[in-house]
């Protein structure tokens, strides 16, 4: 069973989000697709801030990116709660819960509970969702 989502802010047919993704970006932001393991060996490094690609949200500080080993870039918190909407996945046979961004309802990823502390989360994000901007 999924949730309801409420329509979004930002709320583009799918002809202008293609014009403004990747053909990659929309396939996981606007149909929910994923993109393969260890796609991103040169993601930031750097102090900063990780944004939606859609729609410009600030959703993650790197003060809350780690390795986790996975192949996708995680977060152990999300840069304020509402940040984030959420939603049971139960494709490929599994029950999860996928996150998407609450301005523009992007498809980011998956949220764990094995991450490491302060929130014990895992955020695992597919880096073709995201946007870097470094800090000054």
């Amino acid at each position: 069973m999924t949730e309801k989502i409420d329509k979004p802010p930002i709320d583009k047919s799918p002809g202008e989000w293609r014009g403004q993704l990747s053909d990659l970006a929309y396939k996981v932001a606007r149909e929910g697709a994923t993109e393969p393991a260890f796609s991103h060996d040169n993601f930031p490094s750097q102090t900063g801030v990780f944004y939606c690609v859609c729609c410009g949200r600030a959703l993650f500080d790197s003060g809350a990116k780690f390795d986790s080993g996975s192949g996708w870039p995680s977060f152990f918190a999300p840069m304020s709660p509402e940040t984030l909407g959420q939603k049971t996945d139960t494709r490929w046979f599994m029950r999860r819960t996928e996150v998407h961004c609450s301005t523009c309802n992007a498809h980011l990823g998956h949220v764990f509970d094995d991450g490491p502390k302060p929130t014990g989360l895992r955020y695992c994000v597919n880096g073709v969702t995201l946007a870097f901007k470094k800090s000054d």
